[in-house]
């Protein structure tokens, strides 16, 4: 297993507080996958207005965060280091459970496909073995 902390993560992604969404990576293999975590804290900024009578984390924050463990496993590489990856689409997004304070979410992100500078992989967040969000994400290498 590959683990990286989060000083190692930010040697990788240039994503930073307050939107870096990653806690550790448990386990990645450079362009084939990349496993990580977010503990959700109810300190978290976003939920002073999202919802302050029942606070559940933005799903696109979710689905953000597992674009980052997306971007873990392709910038790992090195002929991608130093570079940046963006959003190219979101297929096929399914919400399927809230994240609330408390929450530690899986994170888990494989790279499916790779021409050139665009990519596509399968994401899937979870929470207590329970998906919350699935979606195929296309990405381009900036």
């Amino acid at each position: 297993m590959n683990h990286l902390d989060i000083k190692q993560i930010k040697e990788i992604i240039p994503h930073r507080h307050p939107f870096l969404l990653l806690d550790y990576i448990e386990d990645y293999e450079p362009g084939q996958y990349a496993v990580g975590y977010k503990c959700v804290s109810y300190r978290e900024e976003f939920f002073a207005g999202h919802f302050p009578e029942e606070p559940v984390m933005p799903g696109v924050l979710t689905v953000e965060a597992l674009a980052q463990a997306g971007a873990v496993a392709i910038l790992s590489m090195e002929e991608n280091r130093g570079k940046t990856a963006y959003f190219g689409g979101i297929k096929n997004c399914r919400f399927r459970g809230k994240v609330v304070p408390g929450d530690k979410v899986r994170l888990e992100t494989k790279i499916i496909k790779q021409k050139g500078p665009l990519g596509i992989g399968e994401a899937v967040a979870s929470v207590d073995g329970k998906v919350v969000v699935s979606a195929e994400l296309t990405f381009m290498i900036g």
